[in-house]
Parts: C-alpha cells; structure tokens; sequence
C-alpha cells in the first residue's frame, strides 16, 4: 500500500472509498491535509462520569455500566427494531434501549464494562438510556475524557470521520511548520503539529487552549498578510466613469427622507464612481439591520445605470434576492430601467433569455440583475458591468468579492454588511475596502424593547407569546442547537462564565414543544442542516403570514423583512454573541407594531449577567460591538451557523477563530505588520514557508486571487 501524506487523496485512507470520498469533496475536503484542518466543531466530555443515581437530571453526562442480561431485538412496524439490555452499577439498573442498530446485539455480553455516554430518563421504576455512544472498558486502553465531535455531510458518518482523522494523525511528522520560530516562541505557542493533534485527539480539556491560540494566531495572521498582499498584487483596471449623478429622480419616488447618515454614505459612493483617477471603488456600507443600506445601494445602481452601464446585486439566499426583486424592480421600471432576477430555482428556459438578455442591444438589455451564488455561473456575462452589489457581506467573504472581481476588474464594487463591526477588526477584515458607516436609524423606526427573564417567568412568557399571536403578530424563536447531542461547543470550552443552569433548547425538540403548547396555532422550525430549497420555504411561508411561530437558530440572521413579526425570543441567551443578539433583534421591529425582544437566560456568571444586562439598556450596534469584542473575542462577526467548515478555495475563519481573545488578534495583526514592513513581499528565507501558506490559502498568482 502506498505510504500515506499530506498530499495524497482520502481515498487511501480506511474506510473511505469513491462514494464517501465525493461525500467529503462536497464540504471541502480532497487530501489528507484537508482532513486533518477538518477541526473538530465540538467536544464530548466524557471524562466526567457519575452514577445512575446522580445522572437523572436530564443532563447529557457519562457512566460506567456492566452488562446485566444478554440483548434481545425484537421487530417494530415499519421495518424499525428495537434492541435492549440491563446493565448496572452499584446505584441501580438501567435500560439500554437501541433504535434501529440490531448490531448492538453481537456487541455487549453479560459481564463486559461499558462507558455510556447519553441521557437517562427515569421510566417507572428503572433508569432507560436510549442510543448512547458506548466504548468498551479495558485496562490495556485508557479511553479519552474529551471525545471530538465533527460537521459531516450526506453520505458519510462521523463515526467514518473519526476513523479517518485517527489514520491520518501520522502524517503530521510531515508537516511543515510555516510561523517563523521566533514569533512562535515569543509567543509561547505550540508546534502546528502538536496543536493539531491536540485539536483532534485531547487528552485533557486544558490539551485544547494552547492549540486553539495556535490555530486562531494563524487564522488572523494568514489573513491579514494574504489580503495585504492581494491588495498589492492586484492589478485596477480602468473603472467606468458615472460623471452623471443627479439623483432627485430616484429620491422624489421614495416616501420618505433619507437620513444625514444614509446621504453621507451615498456622497461617499457617488464620488468613488466619479473619481477622474477612474480606480473602481471597493467599498463596503455597513450598518444595523434596518438602517437603510439598501436603498443607499439602489441610488448607487441608479448612478451606473444612469452612465449607461449595468448592475449586478447578490444575496446569499434565494428568498432575500426575491425580496430585492420585489422592492426594486417597481422602483427601476419607474425610472425606465430593466430589472431580471437570476436564482437557483430559475429555469433553463428562463436562464438562457436572461443570459441572452445581458449582451443584446442597449434598448433591450437587462440594466440590474439581482439574484443568489448564481450570478457567480461562468455562463454569465455582460456586455458592460459598471456595479457589482453584494449583500449581507459577512456571508460571502473575502474570497468571493476578489472572484467578482477577478471576472469583472473595470466594475466598481459595493458590498453590505449588517454586522457593525469594530473598527479594530474592520481595518483588517476589510483592508481591501473602503469603509462607509450608517450610525442612524430611519424616522419613525420604532425601538425593540428587549427584557432579560429566568426560567421562573416561563409560564408569562408562554402568555405574551400567545397574547401577541392573538393580536395578529408573529414570533420568533430562537434556539442555540439544532438538535440535542450533549457537546461542548468550543465557544464554551472558552467562556466557562457563560455556563447555563439549564439544558441547551435545541430547535428541533423546543419546535416540538411549542407546537403541543400551542396547538390552535401554527408553529415551524427553521435551521442551517435543512436544504435551502426547505429553508427557503419556510421562511417565505413566514413571511407570507401562515407561520404564527417559527422556531429556528441564528439561520434567521440573514433573512427577509417581516414586517408584521413583533415579538424575538432568545433561549439560553448567553451563548449568543451581543452582536448576535443585536442582529436578531433587528429581525422585529420593522413594521407599526410595537415589538419586544426576551431573552431567557439562566446563566450564573457575573460576565454573562452583565453582557446581557447591557443589550437590554444599549441599542448602538457600534457600542454593542466594541463591548462584545472586548468580552468574547472576535467568532460572532465572522462566522454564522453554516460557516463551521473550513473550506478549500473560499477562505473563512473557522470556529477556532472564535475562541480567540483580543490579545491574540491585536498580537496577530501587530506582527503581521512587522513582517510587511521588513519584507513587504515575503521574501526571506525566514518567511519563504509563511509565503507558501498564504500562496495556499489565497491563491495569489498572476497579480491576482483565484
């Protein structure tokens, strides 16, 4: 068999054959190497065991179990079964209950030890544990107290995976190290290889700090000396001219004023378009939900389309680039502009007379094109891109708005973020961009009350759901998980003060919850696993009114205007992220109801107290995002429930970035300065393998990112 290394295909790996392979080709992952930067996306700790008699609590929690009586399968309708056995230890019995795994049976004999890892729930008279990970004890083979949790995909299993990154861990004695010693050093790091082989095989939870700096260090120096060095690379080319810029048309069809904030911005843009240097502008509008930015992006497309040239706009969603659709085209067809919307649900037939539409003669060619990832399709051209608008900029990245600019140099470039971001961070997030910031909020905007309630007040505010529901409102709620698995998140491994005194709501099982508590109502759920056909679904059915409450995790960030949801409730609020919570916030509140945010919340720590108490007075994203920055470190501006995998060719920070404190990222940022200023093209022999790994993760050739 030919010897294994970071270059080689997972296909040499056990287990993983043609099938499984495309399976994880599909979330990124060709080579060994991919796999082993596949970071665990929590951990089980299943060092920490207790008896039958202390584990009824409903906590997901280990024990150790000899086996009672021999397993029996027994058949159930519908082609499931069902398999179970006593097991014991010196504080009672339990029933070990297996669903659909008639395996089981050939793998526990009377008298062997286990360790269980799941929940027990009392069932009359006997403890029941049902599904749980089980390892067998044995003296020659410590079993480890913190087990790796991983993100998989369709076709393969996490058992596979694990499989996987265990034969894989060898080959690390190949890895080059590419952080310079003496940085490494100065900052008590370990080696990229001991920290990867901590993140994948812990001995202990203390194995995990040490190894998440190191990753988050690289994370942030990477990509600040990466989009340094694109910025550098890359080549203008001659931008369009939008000398035309009398917007008082635009403007009469509004039915309202824009703030100074809001006019401030569009100066800002109006005179990139017109600068006599004829360099595109790259620029980002960011501001709350709610603040206005859209319509500072239409004016920007009408500046373009007034100078003869056309406008792309892109959504991360299907249903958001719908409601652009349905706000703007009425809006541009006033103004003698064609509008088309290009999604992924658009037929074959509809496609090609869209893509035809794009290069026909000026009188018939299509001026704006709003649509999802698919304006991205090689198929697609225009005869004469002035304007590319990307929204909801924290969903793309760095890596998509260089591949909009690859394809299209002479466009100017507009994206959106409705995350305020610290101006610490957005100076190296966005050092490829110039920044414009909307402060104020529209007139007669209402402001969302938002209250901070325990588990005792569970009865009133099932009552004030029902109340608004009454009143013809909508409700969101919002669940940290998406299903119950007992895993530590990392952000937890990291924010012990941030501890629940209540078990995680999970959306799947709190959606089932409600829906019995509120039967004569409609109740949905809504999360990141589901595909975005289903999710967009949902969300539409929500927004045309026939959802009362739709249970679903932060997925929502990136969602639809609502006007007529009124009432935001946050479950186990402190494992949310004060911009997070500011975000989801600004879901409500958009209509002429008067809208409420709840945050429920058990958490006993005086930091978790206090960063809730203060969403609770503060409603200044800017304010919210220098504090949050300050208590949690930077994870909640970078990545959302659908970015957890790290993924080849689209450069994102993974989760490990979110356990960074701000003294790493200021560390990070600070030599990665160091090192421009003394070799400003990476060089050196010190930095030739720094080089390579930013070369790798950019893709920086031919004055260029690809």
């Amino acid at each position: 068999m030919k010897e294994l290394t970071l270059n080689s295909s997972v296909l040499g790996l056990p287990g993983i054959g043609k099938t499984r392979a495309e399976a994880l080709s599909r979330i990124g992952i060709f080579t060994v190497r991919d796999l082993l930067l596949h970071f665990p996306r929590a951990y089980e700790d299943r060092g920490r065991v207790k008896t039958a008699l202390e584990a009824t609590d409903g906590e997901t929690t280990s024990l150790i179990l000899t086996i009672a009586s021999a397993p029996y399968t027994a058949k159930l309708p519908r082609h499931m079964t069902i398999t179970k056995f006593r097991a014991f230890d010196e504080t009672g019995t339990v029933e070990v209950v297996f669903f659909n795994q008639p395996y089981c049976r050939d793998i526990f004999s009377v008298g062997d030890e286990f360790r269980f890892y799941g929940k027990l729930t009392p069932d009359k008279r006997i403890y029941r544990l049902t599904n749980p990970a089980f390892e067998k004890i044995s003296p020659d083979i410590p079993l480890a107290d913190m087990v790796p949790r991983y993100s998989i995909t369709e076709g393969i299993g996490e058992k596979i995976v694990t499989q996987a990154v265990a034969a894989a861990l060898p080959c690390l004695s190949g890895l080059l190290d590419f952080l310079p010693e003496n940085i490494r050093l100065k900052y008590e790091l370990p080696t990229l290889a001991t920290a990867i082989k901590s993140l994948h095989a812990p001995l202990e939870q203390e194995d995990l700090r040490p190894a998440f700096r190191r990753m988050a260090f690289d994370e942030y120096l990477t990509f600040s000396l990466g989009l340094a060095l694109s910025k550098r690379h890359r080549t203008e080319a001659e931008a369009p001219l939008c000398l035309k810029q009398n917007i008082t048309p635009f403007l009469e069809l509004l039915p309202y004023e824009l703030t100074s904030s809001q006019k401030e911005a569009v100066r800002e843009i109006a005179a990139d378009m017109a600068r006599p240097s004829r360099v595109p502008m790259s620029r980002i509008l960011v501001g709350d939900v709610g603040c206005g930015k859209t319509v500072c992006a239409a004016i920007a497309a009408y500046i373009a389309i007034r100078n003869g040239h056309q406008v792309s706009l892109m959504a991360p969603t299907e249903i958001l680039a719908r409601q652009h659709y349905h706000d703007l085209a009425p809006l541009f067809q006033a103004l003698g502009a064609r509008t088309e919307l290009l999604v992924g649900a658009t037929t074959a037939k509809e496609k090609a007379r869209i893509y035809a539409s794009l290069t026909a003669e000026k009188n018939e060619r299509t001026d704006l094109l709003i649509g999802t990832h698919a304006l991205l399709n090689e198929r697609l051209e225009f005869a004469d891109l002035g304007l590319a608008i990307t929204d909801e900029q924290h969903r793309f990245g760095a890596m998509q708005r260089t591949a909009i600019r690859t394809r299209n140099p002479r466009a100017h470039l507009l994206v959106m973020s409705a995350t305020p971001i610290p101006r610490t961070l957005a100076l190296v997030l966005y050092g490829d961009l110039d920044i414009s910031r909307i402060t104020e909020m529209p007139a007669g905007r209402q402001r969302v009350d938002t209250f901070l309630i325990g588990e005792s007040m569970r009865d009133r505010l099932y009552g004030f759901i029902e109340q608004t529901v009454k009143d013809g409102g909508q409700v969101y709620v919002v669940c940290p998980a998406i299903e119950e698995d007992g895993a530590i998140p990392l952000a937890k491994v990291f924010l012990p003060d941030e501890d629940s005194g209540t078990p995680l709501k999970n959306a799947v099982e709190h959606a089932d919850h409600l829906a019995a508590r509120f039967p004569e109502h409609t109740v949905a759920c809504l999360h990141g696993k589901m595909k975005p056909a289903d999710k967009d679904a949902v969300m539409r059915r929500f927004a045309d009114g026939k959802i009362d409450i739709l249970v679903s995790t932060t997925v929502i960030e990136v969602g639809v205007n609502v006007p007529n949801a009124a009432l935001m409730v946050v479950e186990n609020a402190e494992r949310f992220g004060l911009s997070q919570l500011h975000q989801l916030r600004g879901r409500v509140g958009r209509g002429t109801r008067k809208s409420y945010c709840i945050l429920v919340s058990e958490a006993k720590g005086e930091t978790a107290k206090r960063r809730l108490s203060a969403l609770c007075r503060t409603y200044d994203g800017y304010a919210i995002a220098e504090e949050d920055l300050r208590l949690r470190g930077p994870g909640d501006f970078f990545a959302g429930e659908d970015d957890t995998i790290r993924q080849s060719g689209g450069l994102r920070f993974s989760p490990l970035a979110a356990t960074a404190d701000p003294a790493v990222i200021s560390s990070a940022f600070a030599e990665a300065a160091t090192i421009l200023e003394a070799d400003p093209d990476l060089t050196l022999p010190e930095h030739r393998a720094l080089s390579e790994e930013i070369h790798r993760l950019f893709r920086i050739e031919e004055n260029t990112i690809s």
